[in-house]
C-alpha cells in the first residue's frame, strides 16, 4: 500500500510540474501613456501621416495593433482613473472636466487599481510621470487643504503661503499600489511646478512660475526638461529590474505631447512641420529609449509592452496648420481632444509581448484603456472582486490572437470634457448632444441654435466620419440604446455581477451651455 501512495504521489509531483512547466509565467507590464496623442499622429495607423514615428511603429510590426481602443474620456483625468481602476470615471464626483494639481484624490481609499493588483501577485511597481488624479497636499495648519483654497485655485500666492512642502503627501501613487513614484502631480502647464519623489515634491517650491498658469514651482524645475527626465528614470528603473529576480510593472504616462509644447533642443524643426510635431517626434523617441532599455536587459521577451493615448490630439497643438500642412491628428475620425466624436476617444493602441503574441497582428476588437485592468488579472491568475473592475474586459484572447468569444459587456461608454455620453454597440453610437459635447464645432449651444437634433446616431461601419446622423430616421434603435446606457447607469457596472452604487448621481442629459472654455479661444 505504501508502495501504491508513494508512486502516486511521484506521479502527482510530476504532474503539477508539468503543468507548471507548460503555464508561461505572467509577463512583465510596461504600460506607456502619452499625453494628447492623436490617432492620426502614428504612421502605423495613418499612413498619411507626415511625423515619423518608427518606434511605435516598430511595437505594431512586432507585436499586435488595435484599430479599435478607446479611452473612457476625451480628456485625461478621468481617462487615466479608468485605466488604473477599471471603473468609468463618471460614477465618481467628475462629472466633468478635468483635476487641478491641487485637488484631492479621485481614487477611493481601499479600491483595487491595476497597481494594487499586480502588486499583490508579486510585481514591483512604478510610476513615473504625469499623475493627474488628485493628492492631498499637507497644509502647515493641518486643516484640508483642498477646502481652504476653494474657488482659489489659481491663487499661488495661496499656495505658497499654505502648504507644507517639506512634509509627506499622504495620497499619492503610492497609497494606490505604486512601490515609487517619481513625476508631477498633474499636466505639465498646471502648478506646481516641481518633481515629486515618492510621497513629497523635492526640492519644495520657491518661487513663482508660468505655462500658462502661474503657481509655485521648484527654481530649477523647466518644462522642457520634463519629458527627458522622465525618460531617463523610467530606463534607470528598468535596468534595475535587471538585478532582480521578480515580475514588474511600469505605468509611464508621458507629459508630451500635451501643452506646454516644448520639445528639447535635438527635437526642434526635425519634423518639418511645427512644433507639436517635433514633440511627437520627441515621444515616439522616448518609447524608443524604453525598447533599448528592455532589450539591453534582456527583459523584452516576456515583457508586455502598450504604447496608447489618453485621448485624440487637442486643438492647442494647432490643428489648423497641421491640416493646412496634410496632416490629420486625428486620421480619418471627426474631432479632436474633449469631443464626443470618434477624434476625442479613439486612440493608437499597440502591444508587444515576444513571448505570446504573433508579430505583425492586427485587431478590430472593441476595447477600452479600462480593460487593462481584467487583462492582467487573467494573466496572473486572479479573481476580480464585484465591487473592483466595474466596467472592464479582459482582452488577452484578442492580444494571443484567439477565436473571439462574446464580450461579457453589452456596450461601451465615452464621455466629452462638458460630461456628455456616447454609448457604443457594435457599429452602432449614439451621443446624447447635438454637438461635439467639447470644444470642436458646432459646440453643442451652436447646434441647438441650428436646430440639429438633441442626439447623434452613427452607423461607424458605414459612415466612419460621423457625418450622416440617423437618429430622427431610426427612433427605435435611439430607444434601444438609451435602455442600454440608463441600464449600465443604474446597474453601477457595464459587466457582470452584482450592481454597485455610483459616487454620485449621474445625469445621462446634461445641460446645453458650456462653461469650459477651449483653449484655442483663451
Amino acid at each position: 500500500m505504501n508502495t501504491i501512495i508513494h508512486r502516486a504521489l511521484l506521479l502527482t509531483t510530476f504532474l503539477a510540474s508539468a503543468l507548471h512547466a507548460a503555464t508561461p509565467a505572467p509577463p512583465n507590464l510596461v504600460v506607456i501613456l502619452a499625453d494628447d496623442l492623436g490617432f492620426g499622429d502614428v504612421s502605423c495607423f495613418n499612413p498619411a501621416s507626415k511625423i515619423a514615428t518608427p518606434h511605435i511603429d516598430r511595437l505594431a510590426r512586432e507585436g499586435i495593433r488595435f484599430t479599435d481602443a478607446h479611452t473612457a474620456s476625451s480628456v485625461c483625468t478621468p481617462t487615466r482613473y479608468a485605466l488604473l481602476t477599471g471603473r468609468y470615471p463618471w460614477r465618481t464626483r467628475v462629472q466633468k472636466s478635468v483635476l487641478g494639481g491641487f485637488s484631492p484624490p479621485l481614487i477611493a481609499p481601499g479600491r483595487l487599481t491595476l497597481a494594487s493588483l499586480l502588486q499583490h501577485q508579486g510585481y514591483t511597481t512604478a510610476a513615473v510621470g504625469k499623475w493627474h488624479l488628485g493628492m492631498t497636499w499637507p497644509t502647515r495648519d493641518g486643516a484640508r487643504f483642498s477646502d481652504r483654497i476653494q474657488g482659489r485655485e489659481n491663487d499661488a500666492a495661496e499656495h505658497m503661503s499654505q502648504v507644507d512642502w517639506q512634509r509627506s503627501i499622504p495620497d499619492g501613487p503610492l497609497a494606490f499600489g505604486f512601490n515609487s513614484f517619481f513625476g508631477i502631480a498633474a499636466s505639465l502647464d498646471m502648478p506646481p511646478y516641481g518633481f515629486i519623489r515618492d510621497d513629497r515634491i523635492a526640492p519644495a517650491p520657491t518661487m513663482e512660475k508660468k505655462w500658462i498658469r502661474t503657481g509655485p514651482a521648484t527654481a530649477d524645475f523647466e518644462a522642457e526638461d520634463v519629458l527627458p527626465a522622465l525618460t531617463r528614470h523610467a530606463v534607470d528603473w528598468l535596468d534595475r529590474r535587471a538585478r532582480e529576480n521578480k515580475p514588474f510593472f511600469l505605468y509611464l504616462p508621458l507629459t508630451s505631447p500635451h501643452t506646454p509644447i516644448l520639445p528639447a533642443g535635438e527635437f526642434r524643426g526635425k519634423s518639418n512641420l511645427t512644433a507639436y510635431g517635433d514633440f511627437v517626434i520627441a515621444t515616439d523617441d522616448a518609447v524608443g529609449k524604453v525598447l533599448d532599455a528592455l532589450e539591453r536587459n534582456g527583459l523584452a521577451e516576456n515583457t508586455l509592452v502598450i504604447v496608447t493615448s489618453d485621448n485624440g490630439c487637442s486643438p492647442a497643438a494647432d490643428v489648423k496648420e497641421l491640416l493646412a500642412k496634410g496632416h490629420s491628428p486625428s486620421g480619418p475620425w471627426r474631432g479632436f481632444k474633449a469631443d464626443i466624436w470618434e477624434g476625442g476617444h479613439r486612440v493608437p493602441f499597440v502591444a508587444r509581448w515576444p513571448a505570446r503574441i504573433r508579430a505583425g497582428s492586427t485587431s478590430d476588437q472593441t476595447i477600452t484603456l479600462g480593460d487593462l485592468v481584467a487583462t492582467a488579472a487573467e494573466f496572473t491568475g486572479t479573481a476580480l472582486p464585484d465591487d473592483s473592475a466595474e466596467d472592464s474586459v479582459s482582452f488577452l484572447p484578442a492580444l494571443l490572437s484567439k477565436p473571439a468569444v462574446t464580450s461579457p459587456r453589452t456596450a461601451t461608454v465615452q464621455h466629452s470634457i462638458d460630461g456628455k455620453f456616447a454609448v457604443r454597440q457594435g457599429d452602432w453610437k449614439l451621443a446624447f448632444c447635438p454637438g461635439s459635447g467639447g470644444w470642436s464645432h458646432p459646440r453643442d449651444e451652436a447646434a441647438v441654435a441650428q436646430g440639429l437634433p438633441p442626439v447623434q446616431l452613427y452607423n461607424l461601419a458605414a459612415d466612419p466620419g460621423e457625418t450622416k446622423n440617423l437618429a430622427l430616421a431610426q427612433p427605435e434603435r435611439v430607444a434601444q440604446l438609451t435602455a442600454v446606457m440608463e441600464r449600465i447607469i443604474a446597474d453601477g457596472r457595464s459587466t457582470p455581477g452584482q450592481p454597485q452604487r455610483n459616487d454620485a448621481p449621474v445625469n445621462l442629459f446634461k445641460k446645453i451651455v458650456s462653461d469650459i472654455p477651449n483653449p484655442r479661444d483663451e
